[in-house]
């Protein structure tokens, strides 16, 4: 998962005021319990509201951010793009609290590929779709699971379970 520019909105997509975008129609979503959590997230993280946008876009297009921003030409599961370059975070409140009422960036997640991820972990889509999301809220803050020697991993196990993510 790599942090890169921002996406472009894709057109006639399926939206919601809670910051989430269904691009594609493989998979049914419920655009409304997404943002709640999505909402929920923020909240919990110490940012506004409208901080972070999700889009869900098909693995044709996933591919195809891939191979753009990261040069990898495969599908993959979810794409955060900041808006802004950001630092490795000092400490998680301080960070949230410095951003808050910024709008942090975008986050692209596949479904099927978030399916298949579910599959192999035994969870639900909607549990893996949850953590999908916070996974690119992390990003967002400025977290790189490549190259923190754990930070984002301890982070993020604490907040799915703060957020009820947990088996």
């Amino acid at each position: 998962m790599a942090r890169k520019r921002r996406a472009p909105r894709a057109a006639r997509a399926e939206r919601n005021l809670t910051g989430v975008e269904n691009c594609q129609r493989a998979i049914r979503l419920d655009l409304s319990s997404l943002g709640r959590f999505l909402c929920r997230v923020n909240r919990e993280v110490g940012l506004s509201g409208e901080s972070v946008f999700v889009r869900f876009v098909t693995d044709r297009e996933m591919a195809r951010l891939n191979r753009k921003f990261r040069k990898k030409a495969k599908t993959t599961d979810v794409l955060s793009f900041p808006s802004a370059e950001r630092s490795r975070p000092v400490g998680f409140h301080a960070r949230a609290r410095s951003l808050r009422g910024e709008f942090l960036g975008d986050i692209a997640i596949a479904p099927t590929v978030a399916r298949r991820n579910a599959k192999s972990f035994d969870r639900s889509l909607s549990k893996e779709i949850c953590i999908l999301m916070l996974h690119g809220v992390l990003h967002l803050l400025g977290y790189d699971h490549e190259s923190d020697r754990g930070e984002m991993e301890r982070e993020e196990a604490r907040l799915r379970r703060r957020l009820g993510l947990n088996p």
